[in-house]
């Protein structure tokens, strides 16, 4: 069915062509529809793609702290900000291992690997396929983020067994100019080029409340629509204000206006894990559990998020218990994307 048709519930529940890329006039349509309409037919689009009970488990570490030479506007991690994060090297291989045994132990099914750089020198990429491989190792799913990859770095990454590769676009083509000058937007589309001709998993989404209006909102979804094929993660950041950034003293986003554009991503973006994201400890436990209900089937586990603070676990063991909502297994995560081509 293409956006452009009848906007009744989304047909079958396994996909046999690839989703259709929307135009961001669209995805405006359906931010538009009326809230109860538009969080039905974002359930509708849920249940057709995925177990409604089911929720995808990831946990994040940086293994590399600070010194960033980008100057991202959201990002405490940059060294054209005066933040309190200070440039650490690469963590050891035995600490990044006994964090990826613990959020097994906790539940995490995927484990993701953030490094604050530009782009990975080669002896560091050789340094973090070690750990891809260890970590695969433990019955983890992998992920990581390390800043822009050629077609080279990105098939030795796929060697070592990577799973997701995270690279953000961070807001639409018409804003991106205001949140970071060090990195074109061609940039990150190059990078996701390369990470999915290398047969890796695409894990991009955005961040949303940084003073974008709801159309350049929209254009992000779109965007997102128009990769080939779509990332199979889609996590929707909810900006973090940190002290000594340029977006400190941000407008904060409407709660409602947050679920709304989960909801469109959930419909945009069928077969996706959408995540619920950064800024989660800015919500109450119903403030997640409607975002959780507009169409969200994954959020990041454990007490930060890089180096900003997430919810403690025992919290969300206890939210998604009300919830009634269960963690995913490696076997049914692997299971649930196996109609979505990879990356």
């Amino acid at each position: 069915m293409s956006p452009s048709s009848d906007p009744s519930p989304l047909g079958a529940a396994v996909a046999t062509a690839p989703p259709p890329a929307w135009t961001t006039a669209q995805v405006l349509a359906l931010y538009a529809l009326p809230f109860n309409d538009l969080i039905q037919r974002a359930q509708t689009v849920l249940r057709d793609h995925f177990d409604p009970h089911d929720i995808q488990l990831s946990s994040l570490l940086s293994i590399k702290t600070g010194g960033c030479p980008e100057d991202c506007g959201y990002c405490p991690q940059s060294v054209h900000h005066d933040t309190p994060v200070k440039a650490e090297k690469l963590m050891p291989l035995a600490d990044v291992l006994t964090a990826a045994r613990a959020a097994r132990d906790q539940g995490a099914t995927r484990f993701c690997m953030g490094a604050a750089w530009k782009r990975p020198k080669e002896r560091d990429l050789e340094r973090v396929a070690e750990m891809i491989r260890e970590v695969k190792a433990l019955g983890l799913e992998t992920c990581v983020t390390l800043g822009m990859l050629d077609a080279a770095q990105a098939r030795a990454l796929k060697t070592a067994g990577l799973d997701y590769y995270n690279h953000n676009l961070d807001t639409a083509p018409t804003f991106y100019g205001r949140i970071v000058s060090t990195r074109s937007y061609q940039d990150r589309l190059d990078t996701l080029t390369h990470v999915s001709a290398s047969g890796i998993n695409v894990c991009c989404g955005g961040i949303v409340g940084m003073g974008e209006s709801r159309e350049q909102r929209a254009a992000l979804i779109a965007q997102l629509t128009m990769l080939s094929p779509q990332p199979q993660s889609v996590p929707i950041n909810r900006l973090v204000r940190v002290a000594g950034t340029p977006l400190a003293d941000a407008a904060d986003l409407d709660v409602l206006e947050f679920a709304r554009t989960i909801a469109v991503a959930r419909i945009a973006l069928p077969l996706a894990r959408v995540r619920l994201s950064a800024g989660r400890t800015d919500l109450s436990p119903a403030e997640q559990a409607l975002c959780l209900l507009a169409g969200a089937n994954s959020i990041f586990y454990g007490d930060t998020l890089l180096t900003t603070p997430n919810p403690e676990s025992n919290a969300d063991v206890e939210l998604l218990a009300q919830l009634g909502l269960r963690p995913d297994t490696l076997s049914s995560t692997l299971s649930s994307t196996a109609h979505a081509p990879c990356r």
